[in-house]
């Protein structure tokens, strides 16, 4: 059965998109041999519409919803981002919930899951404030979702409706506030 986040794009989608993101903002789109050769090397099929988006329209731009910077370019990463080790797109993400890691009393700094949920099973769409960043899922049951980790935890966009890439840069778009 296939799944409704790996389905082209609606049309309606894409030109809402390419409105998001001023072509002079834009970096020049992959096309979708190069993000099928990044989706080999790094074992794993990203979700739509961001494929789309960064085959067709823009690999990341310096203006959009990420505060620091803007969205990231397909497997770059903020200067900001930890060096917890490589990053693995592919592997599964190991959570299912938000975890405050922070609030956790069993947690040391160096356990190993905090390290996973960096670098596993997502591509990093942006930074906000310096230490906080974006996800986009990529391996997960919960894939096409965006998440945000912190130094203290990470959480889905939404508990009540996940935000996949598009309801993210929509909720930028508009203005709103992330958290409301």
């Amino acid at each position: 059965m296939t799944d409704a986040r790996d389905q082209y794009p609606a049309e309606a989608t894409l030109d809402f998109l390419r409105s998001a993101f001023p072509s002079e903002w834009r970096e020049p789109a992959l096309g979708y041999e190069a993000v099928a050769a990044w989706e080999a090397e790094n074992r794993v099929v990203l979700p739509e519409p961001y494929r789309t988006f960064i085959a067709e329209i823009s690999n990341g731009s310096s203006l959009g919803p990420a505060g620091d910077g803007g969205l990231q370019p397909l497997g770059w990463l903020p200067d900001t981002w930890p060096d917890l080790g490589p990053r693995q797109p592919g592997e599964p993400f190991p959570l299912q919930a938000a975890w405050v890691w922070e609030d956790d009393e069993d947690v040391d700094p160096e356990d190993p899951r905090i390290d996973a949920v960096y670098n596993k099973g997502s591509v990093v769409l942006g930074s906000e404030d310096g230490q906080s960043f974006w996800l986009l899922l990529t391996a997960s049951p919960r894939r096409g979702e965006v998440w945000m980790v912190a130094d203290v935890g990470a959480i889905p966009a939404r508990d009540d409706h996940a935000w996949g890439f598009e309801e993210w840069v929509r909720r930028w778009h508009t203005g709103d506030d992330w958290w409301d």
